[in-house]
């Protein structure tokens, strides 16, 4: 850790707002840039990075990091990528606001993507009290969507049905109040239940409440597949009926059904903002996704308690029928399509190391070995796992990949799930893999660009007018990287690999990775809407 001025010298600046790389040195002084200048500069400290680039600190847009940025606080899956912000509390589903018994319910449905560590301090209920406890305990800033799911469990539980007006109501009160202590937006999952049960009507309430806070809507939409453009659709409704700024979460157009579909997607985009729509969106450069193996099941059994959901994975009839959606008719958790059990992984066995060797193979290989159908395994994965077996599944399309990340409106997110044996790369590769594949060897997008999607774009989302961008005044969230060189060496086989070629980050003038090694600073603070500091 280093305190007092600091002199970054020879390096080439990439300001974050999209203009052309320059060669200048950067002094830093109380967790600001003091002076961006080719030279005449001074410091209580110099750190020459000749040949290096030096750029804002990357912006993560999508994250699941509520609970592991607090057990294991060093985050150096984040730091090693650059990362200095992050925005948790995404797809509807996270950790406050809650009550005992929503607490307790949510950390058996989140099991898999933020594991339920022993003996944890479950001690905050609020929004308040969670950001509490992130603020100067982490090693990254943060910021925090109110999900969704959350409000329709505190009102009304896991209830497979549309909200009375009543109860909108309530839960518009609820979403006033977590927007006051801190939150940023709103987030749903409208694949995931409770928020799958809403219908727009609910939404356009809710985003209505989130307009007065001139926060920003951020939705897992309600269909990424069978119908991924209806999905997009209601996405535009609830913005344009309630006035409520857009970020489309983890954006992508995938599975072979949508192959093509792509210049219909971009025409809705180019309408929403011809009408004033404020629009971005996030996107993860892989094609794989990853979520709990437990999501995909239809949602008519993902209904009620944990304990009702575990009896009909032990049901004969209930386990028929969820088979027959999962094979035949399609499951509106794996977006209104039956699964192809031979892109299927298991990302982790909790409370089930017997099963551990099934992570080796797709799940459709595994069936093979045991003589049993691969939907079978798939419920009995989810009975040993009391329903928190992790999944990674490849639906994406490159050419679509590309394409996406290329409009102005983009930003990046990885959606990294941080726990499970095998996780998806994505969680400690996704700002190296864009360097490295899409700027340096594809030449999809330009240094500059790429930064700018990394880091102001996203910034400006959040109203942070001091942060992801080099300018005197702006806060000192910094990474220097070696431009030549910086890799992305987390893959499916081995996804836990930190990048190289990323020398220095700073959190807030303080440095959190300095000549490549995590410093164990904890600098990190919790970022609102519109903040300066």
């Amino acid at each position: 850790m280093s305190s007092g001025s600091i002199l970054f010298t020879g390096g080439t600046v990439v300001d974050g707002l999209g203009n052309a790389p320059v060669r200048a040195d950067v002094l830093v002084e109380a967790g600001h840039i003091a002076a961006v200048s080719p030279s005449g500069l001074t410091a209580e400290r110099t750190v020459a990075i000749d040949g290096m680039v030096i750029a804002p600190g990357f912006i993560d847009m999508h994250t699941h990091s509520d609970l592991q940025i607090l057990c294991n606080p060093d985050h150096t899956s984040k730091l090693s990528q650059g990362v200095t912000t992050e925005v948790l509390g995404q797809d509807g589903l996270s950790y406050a606001p809650v009550d005992d018994a929503t607490l307790l319910e949510l950390r058996r449905q989140l099991k898999g993507w933020n594991d339920d560590p022993p003996g944890f301090d479950w001690s905050w209920r609020s929004v308040a009290e969670y950001l509490k406890r992130l603020d100067g305990s982490t090693a990254v800033n943060t910021a925090y969507l109110v999900p969704h799911g959350n409000l329709r469990l505190l009102v009304m539980g896991n209830e497979p049905r549309f909200a009375a007006a009543g109860e909108i109501a309530q839960m518009q009160q609820l979403l006033r109040s977590a927007m006051e202590e801190g939150g940023v937006g709103l987030s749903t999952g409208l694949t995931y239940v409770p928020a799958m049960y809403s219908n727009t009507e609910e939404l356009v309430a809710l985003c209505e409440v989130v307009a007065e806070y001139d926060g920003f809507y951020c939705p897992h939409h309600r269909n990424y597949g069978a119908d991924a453009l209806g999905g997009y659709r209601e996405c535009f409704e609830i913005a344009r009926r309630s006035g409520v700024a857009l970020h489309l979460a983890h954006t992508h157009l995938s599975f072979e059904a949508n192959r093509g579909k792509l210049p219909e997607l971009l025409r809705m985009f180019d309408d929403a903002i011809a009408e004033g729509i404020d629009l971005s969106f996030d996107s993860y450069p892989y094609l794989a996704a990853m979520t709990t193996l437990h999501s995909q099941l239809p949602g008519w059994a993902q209904a009620g308690t944990s304990a009702q959901q575990m009896a009909r994975l032990r049901d004969p009839e209930d386990r028929a029928r969820i088979i027959a959606e999962l094979n035949v008719t399609g499951s509106d958790g794996h977006q209104g399509l039956t699964l192809d059990w031979s892109g299927f992984y298991v990302a982790g066995t909790p409370g089930a190391p017997e099963l551990e060797w099934v992570m080796q193979m797709s799940i459709a290989e595994a069936a093979a070995k045991l003589d049993v159908p691969p939907a079978e395994l798939c419920l009995d994965l989810l009975v040993a796992t009391d329903r928190a077996a992790p999944c990674v599944f490849f639906i994406g399309i490159e050419e679509h990949v590309r394409t996406l990340m290329q409009r102005d409106e983009h930003t990046v997110g990885s959606d990294g799930i941080l726990v499970g044996d095998r996780p998806h790369p994505r969680s400690w590769g996704t700002f190296p893999r864009m360097l490295q594949t899409y700027v340096r060897e594809e030449s999809v997008l330009s240094l500059e660009q790429c930064v700018r999607h990394m880091t102001s774009a996203a910034a400006d989302r959040l109203r942070l007018a001091d942060r992801g961008r080099i300018v005197p005044g702006a806060r000192a969230d910094l990474v220097v990287f070696d431009r030549d060189n910086v890799t992305a060496n987390a893959s499916y086989d081995a996804p836990r690999q930190a990048a190289t070629g990323i020398r220095h980050v700073l959190v807030n003038g303080v440095f959190a990775v300095e000549d490549g090694r995590v410093t164990g600073s904890r600098a990190g603070r919790v970022l609102r809407l519109g903040e300066r500091a």
